[in-house]
């Protein structure tokens, strides 16, 4: 049965709902894989066992009774450590919130749970959330599974490490700045930053924000298609959803249940640096294999020149202005560095300041507006570079050009969050060393289901994303 945890989601589906596998074996064979790997790479921070079998048993005493919940109807799933769970305890990655234990489910987890799906637990992240490298003062780093001694990226480091290494087969994330895609390139799994609005976010203080998004993690497109099956759609609670369910994405999983990787006519824009940023030799060899295989799968590659500087600006303004917002009134004393350092640049924001970032933002949008009559997707490094040695608190060069605080070097990721877009990250490759890299794939706001066909596509030509770590292989 360990076997079980090296599938598909949608494969253990299939079995589930043919009677082929209980739900039960498929949580036990889960659990013992957490066991095997898990205190090497401290993925998983809280893990909840007893009840994940227990929901289990319910789980196949409903397929007896041909009761099927939903599409991940006895799948084990994890959730993010900044995703309230009733009942499981939900840090934020903070030792403010050590002990917290929320009385009621995101929406996300609501939703999952609809679906069928079962907790395993939580996944580690740094606080709040807080950069691309999953650290915190509550459960420490979480380690890459391809170099132990390597970062797992973040700031959804925890679900992209439990991915690969076979802990679950889906998990749920948080982006910002690249928090779904690093992790993904990082530990050569999946990720998906959806358009803004296509998975709503309740909030009470930040409801029109749009910078922060939550969306799925897995093993491969079609995983993350199921996932935004359930997630996606619209709800009065939240004033910028989209108006219409996560039908989009089921067909789109149909299709490529089909084996539809046929991308004749896909117009693809290149860009191996996003207008000029250091890229490490590493991770640029990786990524410039990906225009051939677009080529060969018959699409139309043609690279770009861009200019997309102006999100840097937008980019740090918006993402202080929200920090000061909720985590202004926190005792600053008791948070770590990062988040002190991006709340106090919050405070400092001036009304010109916030009226120049909508500025930039409008003008970008505009201006990849036209871009995208030109264009059906974009294509670019997730990450400027490779995994980084986990004790590292951020990457402080690039190529030889110094970065100047721990935000710079996520530019690659950040500054497509500024878009309005989807962006997929799938794998592309490893470094000479063995360190995973990940391309990213950006499509028109809202065409989140095409940026996840042509990922398949990619996926089922290159195979890279069945290459597992060392730790489950033995």
């Amino acid at each position: 049965m360990s076997g079980l945890c090296d599938k598909a989601a949608w494969e253990l589906a299939e079995l589930l709902r043919k009677g082929e596998i209980s739900a039960v074996e498929v949580v036990q064979a889960h659990l013992r894989r957490i066991e095997a790997v898990n205190g090497q790479v401290n993925a998983i921070v809280t893990l909840t066992a007893e009840r994940a079998l227990d929901e289990a048993r319910a789980a196949d005493a409903d397929f007896a009774a041909g009761r099927v919940r939903g599409p991940l109807h006895g799948l084990p799933v994890a959730h993010k450590d900044l995703t309230d769970t009733a009942g499981i305890r939900t840090t934020y990655g903070s030792r403010l919130y050590a002990e917290h234990v929320p009385r009621e489910d995101a929406l996300i987890v609501r939703r999952m749970r609809a679906a069928g799906a079962i907790t395993l637990g939580k996944t580690n992240t740094p606080e709040f959330g807080t950069g691309s490298h999953t650290v915190n003062e509550v459960f420490g780093a979480t380690r890459n599974p391809y170099d132990l001694s390597k970062s797992a990226g973040g700031s959804s480091g925890g679900a992209a490490a439990a991915l690969a290494t076979g802990m679950v087969p889906l998990a749920d994330g948080t982006d910002m700045g690249g928090s779904l895609r690093n992790p993904a390139s990082f530990c050569n799994v999946a990720g998906l930053r959806p358009t803004p609005g296509w998975v709503p976010v309740p909030s009470p203080v930040a409801a029109w924000y749009t910078l922060g998004v939550s969306g799925p993690m897995a093993r491969g497109a079609r995983d993350l298609a199921l996932l935004m099956s359930v997630i996606a759609g619209h709800d009065p609670a939240v004033p910028l959803t989209v108006a219409c369910d996560g039908g989009v994405f089921a067909r789109a999983a149909e299709a490529m249940a089909a084996g539809d990787t046929d991308l004749a006519g896909l117009r693809v824009a290149w860009s191996p640096d996003l207008g000029g940023l250091p890229v490490d030799p590493d991770t640029a060899a990786v990524t410039a294999t990906a225009p051939g295989v677009f080529e060969r799968l018959g699409a139309r590659v043609e690279p770009v020149e861009l200019d997309l500087s102006d999100a840097e600006d937008a980019f740090r303004i918006y993402r202080a202005w929200y920090y000061a917002l909720c985590y202004g009134d926190l005792p600053q004393e008791e948070l770590a560095e990062n988040v002190r350092w991006n709340v106090a640049a919050g405070r400092r924001l001036t009304g010109e300041d916030l009226a120049r970032a909508e500025r930039l933002r409008s003008g970008l949008f505009a201006r990849m507006h036209r871009f995208w009559r030109e264009y059906d997707v974009l294509i670019a490094p997730v990450s400027q570079v490779p995994p980084f040695p986990v004790e590292q608190r951020y990457v402080e060069s690039i190529a030889g050009e110094p970065m100047p605080d721990y935000l710079a070097w996520m530019r690659s990721a950040y500054w497509i969050s500024v878009l309005h877009a989807p962006a997929a990250s799938v794998p592309c490759g490893f470094t000479a060393s063995g360190l995973p890299v990940g391309v990213q794939i950006v499509g028109r706001p809202y065409a989140d289901a095409e940026v996840l066909r042509v990922a398949a596509a990619f996926e089922t030509a290159t195979g890279y994303g069945a290459r597992r770590p060392a730790i489950v292989t033995g």
